[in-house]
């Protein structure tokens, strides 16, 4: 196994998992080495040199089913498990399997698949055509591994269930409504005179955008029943990006953003770059925006998520490593909620080009972005189903112990603008139900 094979694996088995029992994994068609190991997956020919980066790598629908307990469903390799001996057999690539998502290597492959915006949609993605999207199969893998090794012989613990981190984040696009000469010719325009200038002279927390005292109330009583080391608010600011998607433009001097910046640390609330949308288009961007973004708050800056979500390309990720972000949190797709990475569990960045295990970037899988569920042109749920799904993402993160992320914006939560303030103070509630009954 190359270094990033042998991080799949570990992946795949869980951090509770030593690496003496990982050594007792083979990843090999070499039978006669089969009897050293307690467990052995068949390599597909996934990686060969005349298949990796070709149109013959690509997993083919409908998809085979590995029905061990529960049915799995199998990207590469054959569905089937046998016994040789003492040893376990795998035929199904896993590791394959696990690199495909992990890396975006479909977006890499298909770059004539984007959207209007450049995106890699989920509509199009594997996940949501084989109908696991919402399911973290890569986490499911884990699971089915750790039972075959203890089956085996192998002393392999379970994870606990459990949420290992809860990320409610908010990404600040339009933090006022009408707080500047801009809005106020704005609103004039619309003949709304009154309310323009009432806006712009009458106090911060009666503008209808400015509600993050109200969003940072919320995540604050959360951080108080799973505590501080596993609740983290954190607000993702732009700095910069002269594109129209760029706007309303704000200025991080502002006397407005300093109260919004003195409110943050105030709630102890972490601070992100919001990577603008033209950094979108052109990721040699996304440094200045950081540095712009670090003076204006004092401090370092190493959390980051793309405006639109529109990290469009695998590649975009060395920029980021470039700048310096230590920890992402762009990867969920904007039409479908689910498990973009397929996986539950925040993951060191794989670059599907060069292969290559990055030492500095990890991905933080988003699992639910409020506009995905309520948009016209994306799910276009209703409050009840979006609350179901909501739930039944959390409960899947919750039973592989992995990172709950959540993404609502400060205008979410305005008066008359849908359900989605009651959603998330609903979502917020029952979180904490369940976790008093824990």
């Amino acid at each position: 196994m190359d270094e990033t094979q042998a991080y799949l694996l570990r992946f795949l088995l869980g951090d509770g998992v030593s690496e003496s029992v990982c050594r007792q994994i083979g990843y090999t068609a070499d039978e006669c080495t089969f009897s050293t190991y307690r467990l052995v997956i068949i390599p597909s020919g996934f990686f060969d040199a005349d298949v990796y980066g070709t149109p013959r790598s690509l997993p083919a629908l409908p998809l085979p089913t590995l029905a061990e307990g529960d049915p799995l469903p199998v990207l590469f390799g054959r569905p089937e498990i046998a016994r040789r001996g003492h040893t376990v057999i795998v035929h199904a690539d896993l590791i394959a399997g696990a690199y495909f998502l992990l890396s975006r290597y479909e977006e890499w492959m298909r770059p004539d698949v984007r959207d209007v915006h450049g995106r890699f949609p989920g509509g199009e993605s594997l996940p949501h055509r084989a109908g696991f999207l919402h399911r973290p199969i890569i986490d499911a893998y884990g699971r089915l591994l750790r039972h075959l090794l203890r089956e085996a012989g192998g002393q392999v613990p379970e994870p606990p269930a459990g949420f290992r981190q809860i990320n409610l984040t908010h990404d600040v696009d339009a933090p006022f409504f009408c707080r500047t000469w801009r809005s106020i010719a704005r609103e004039t325009l619309r003949g709304n005179f009154v309310g323009a200038w009432r806006g712009r002279f009458g106090r911060l927390e009666d503008d209808p955008y400015y509600t993050f005292p109200w969003m940072l109330t919320q995540d604050d009583r959360m951080r108080t029943i799973f505590g501080t080391d596993r609740c983290h608010p954190i607000l993702f600011f732009r700095a910069g990006g002269r594109d129209t998607e760029d706007r309303p433009h704000y200025d991080l001097q502002s006397k407005d953003i300093r109260a919004l910046l003195d409110l943050c640390r105030a709630y102890r609330a972490e601070i992100g770059l919001h990577a603008s949308y033209e950094a979108g288009r052109r990721p040699e961007l996304i440094a200045s925006e950081k540095q712009i973004l670090e003076a204006a708050i004092g401090q370092a800056v190493t959390l980051n998520r793309h405006h639109f979500l529109a990290l469009r390309e695998p590649a975009d990720m060395e920029a980021l490593e470039a700048a310096g972000i230590t920890d992402d949190y762009t990867m969920g797709y904007a039409d479908q909620v689910g498990f973009r990475l397929g996986t539950a569990r925040p993951v060191r960045c794989i670059h599907p080009a060069t292969r290559r295990l990055s030492r500095t970037l990890t991905l933080h899988p988003l699992t639910v972005m409020e506009c995905t569920l309520s948009a016209t042109r994306y799910m276009h749920l209703d409050e009840s189903d979006a609350l179901r799904l909501t739930l039944d993402l959390a409960k899947e993160t919750h039973r592989v112990g992995g990172e709950l992320t959540l993404l609502w914006h400060n205008t979410s939560a305005a008066p008359r603008t849908g359900y989605l303030r009651n959603l998330y103070s609903k979502v917020l509630y029952l979180l904490a139900q369940e976790a008093t009954h824990d």
